[in-house]
C-alpha cells in the first residue's frame, strides 16, 4: 500500500515559519507531480504548490513569494517551507503524489497561525 506521511505542522505566530515534509513509502509508479494542498477551516481543499517531475514548479497566488516547494528523490520526500506565515494560511495540509493513474493522499497536518 502507498502511503504518504506529513510532519512539520503546528502553532506558529504571524510572521514565523515552518517546513513541511512528506515521506513517501510504498509501491508508487509514473510519479508527475508532487503537491501541497490545503483545506481552511469551513473551506474546500485547494492547491498551494507543485514540483513537476522536470523540477518546475507551481504556486497559489496567495504562496507565491513566500512558501516553497522542493524535493529530495533520494528520500522520496517533498518538503513546504513556509515563510512570512499569516493568520489566513491556518488549515489543514495535504501532501498528494500525482500519477499517471492515479492520486495519492496524505492524512493531512495542521497549521495553524496565531498569535
Amino acid at each position: 500500500q502507498v502511503q504518504l506521511v506529513e510532519s512539520g505542522g503546528g502553532l506558529v505566530q504571524p510572521g514565523g515559519s515552518l517546513r513541511l515534509a512528506c515521506v513517501a513509502s510504498g509501491s508508487i509508479s509514473g510519479i508527475i507531480s508532487m503537491s501541497w494542498y490545503r483545506q481552511p477551516p469551513g473551506n474546500e481543499r485547494a492547491l498551494v504548490a507543485s514540483i513537476f517531475r522536470g523540477g518546475g514548479t507551481n504556486y497559489a497566488d496567495s504562496a507565491k513569494g513566500r512558501f516553497t516547494i522542493s524535493r529530495d528523490n533520494a528520500k522520496n520526500t517533498v518538503y513546504l517551507e513556509m515563510n512570512n506565515l499569516k493568520p489566513e494560511d491556518t488549515a489543514v495540509y495535504y501532501c498528494n503524489v500525482g500519477t499517471f493513474f492515479r492520486s495519492h493522499w496524505g492524512q493531512g497536518t495542521q497549521v495553524t497561525v496565531s498569535s
